[in-house]
């Protein structure tokens, strides 16, 4: 990331290209076999959710926080049965999501190290 100055978040564009990126990953994501049946019909709530708490997480104003309190997000994911498979098939979706955007392939992959370790975090199955 040494090219990039400041945060992920700014280094992506903003909110408009982090939205950019979270509405192209949730389609890849609801049409991913082993993921897809993990999420709502309704997928919109998820997207705004996730928008906020991507753009806190990468260094953007911390809106997540404010409207919704701590994250707690391993707690909000072990209602799931998540695998490293699982893990794999989130990371593959939103690496294509970006390529999709046309995200810069070395920012992309800052991107997807900063999500690998939530990502796994999140495993609470073998």
């Amino acid at each position: 990331m040494e090219r990039y100055q400041g945060t992920i978040y700014e280094a992506l564009g903003g909110e408009s290209v982090l939205r950019q990126v979270v509405e192209a990953f949730y389609p890849k994501v609801q049409a991913h076999p082993l993921i897809g049946p993990l999420f709502p019909e309704n997928i919109d709530p998820v997207v705004e959710k996730q928008i906020l708490f991507l753009t806190q997480f990468f260094g953007g104003p911390a809106v997540y926080s404010e409207l919704y309190g701590h994250p707690m997000m391993r707690a909000r994911h072990l209602p799931f049965p998540i695998t490293p498979k699982h893990a794999d098939a989130w990371l593959s979706c939103m690496e294509a999501a970006m390529q999709e955007v046309n995200i810069d392939p070395e920012l992309s992959q800052v991107i997807i190290q900063r999500l690998r370790g939530p990502a796994y975090h999140f495993v609470n199955q073998p």
